[in-house]
């Protein structure tokens, strides 16, 4: 018999255009027009990992507790779909501290890391004729998720004039019947601006308001250097239910363990009685784990993880973005609107009108690859078209010399 599957009308075009939401196929996309020739070092600042680093180690507590797991044989079998009760409960007494009421276990679902949370987050949320509000700019994987689960996406601004602020008005403007959530970021990516309590709670004002569940994506919680602390979303929880996305991706700088989770913070127990934590459990037990190692690890790195390192990490990113942003300042088709807070990245707005021979954000980006060696993120992947995204986390030099190269690249495309 003939095979049927070319009957079946397979389109990669679908795929094509989600992956426009991939900052992964992105960034590759940009390689391939490396020079091959050029022996130059390679300096990318288009992707939040800097896990190789020297100076970014994670906690030798981190990496003890990982041989421990090991060792310990305890933990190389299959774990429950929500993950190890021992697990979930020390991600809820970690979170419990910044929050003015106590999470337990079962507030907490574990996934393969944050991006996994936004998945489950994304498909359980979905429902014929719903939209979701995200913001631009924005975490691209909230696009290409919601596409695949036919969420509709509407997206409200962040102002840059305002320390990238929710615009609470064109967020009322967007709600209708049929909004189920909002997204916030915070600290955020791309922009790596942190919101004051203040700004928070108008948000959980707004959402309460609009009869709408806030999810708050917290990826990049406690790395903050600027004057402005981190404060969780879940504070105010009793305002509105809070979805909190999290992981230990960044926080340890190790994105390759895959460890992430989804916290209910919810004490009017909203979450429970329409369905959505049953649903959630539900989705998990159709899906991948992450490992049971990592998850036998996970107590003792929450608990042992000394204040010295995160202090640590903290300041290396304040030393690299205020070099940063001073380097930034010479570089005349570049405007930095925000000087960021927290998180790893930020956004630089493109000024095409002094450049030649530049078309867009995505061709600044690949004739930099060509001639410089340097990668970075053309804005359009996060919601801003002819603006950049690049990483500070890096080390001091390298960093340097890769705005150097920015700066030459510029320089020599400055119309006359």
């Amino acid at each position: 018999m003939e095979n049927k599957l070319a009957k079946w009308g397979f389109n990669n075009g679908d795929y094509k255009e989600k992956s426009l939401f991939s900052i992964r196929s992105v960034l590759e996309t940009i390689m391939e027009n490396l020079k091959e020739d050029d022996r130059r070092v390679l300096i990318h600042l288009g992707r939040g990992d800097p896990s190789a680093i020297p100076c970014f180690r994670t906690s030798p507590v981190a990496e003890d507790a990982i041989f421990g797991a090991v060792r310990s044989a305890k933990f190389n079998g299959y774990a429950p779909a929500v993950g190890l009760y021992s697990t979930r409960r020390s991600v809820a007494e970690y979170l419990s501290h910044d929050l003015p009421h106590q999470l337990s276990p079962d507030d907490v679902f574990l996934t393969p890391g944050a991006n996994q949370a936004i998945e489950v987050v994304m498909s359980v949320l979905a429902r014929p004729g719903a939209n979701i509000l995200l913001p631009k700019p924005g975490y691209p994987f909230y696009e290409g998720r919601a596409a695949y689960s036919n969420l509709e996406v509407r997206h409200f601004d962040l102002l840059p004039d305002k320390g990238w602020e929710v615009d609470l008005e064109s967020v009322e403007a967007l709600v209708d019947d049929h909004t189920i959530a909002i997204v916030i970021i915070n600290p955020g990516n791309p922009c790596g601006n942190v919101f004051t309590s203040e700004h928070l709670e108008e948000i959980a004002e707004t959402a309460k308001k609009l009869g709408i569940l806030v999810i708050a994506d917290e990826v990049y919680s406690h790395l903050c250097f600027g004057s402005k602390p981190f404060v969780p979303m879940g504070v105010f929880g009793s305002i509105t239910p809070i979805l909190t996305l999290g992981s230990i991706s960044k926080r340890w700088i190790v994105p390759g363990w895959r460890l992430g989770w989804i916290a209910m913070v919810d004490p009017s127990g909203v979450l429970k009685k329409s369905g959505i934590a049953e649903c959630l459990q539900n989705y998990l037990e159709c899906s991948a784990n992450p490992a049971t190692i990592v998850q036998g690890a996970v107590p003792h790195i929450l608990e042992k993880t000394t204040k010295d390192f995160f202090s640590n990490i903290n300041n290396i990113l304040k030393e690299a973005v205020d070099a940063f942003y001073t380097k930034v300042q010479e570089i005349p088709c570049f405007t930095c609107p925000y000087k960021p807070d927290g998180a790893m990245c930020v956004m630089i707005k493109l000024n095409l009108s002094f450049l030649e021979g530049i078309n867009d954000d995505m061709d600044f980006c690949t004739k930099l690859a060509h001639e410089e060696s340097v990668i970075i993120l053309p804005g359009m992947v996060v919601g801003l078209k002819n603006w950049l995204r690049l990483t500070f986390a890096m080390e001091p030099a390298i960093l340097e010399e890769g705005l150097e190269r920015i700066k030459a690249f510029c320089l020599r495309h400055t119309k006359s």
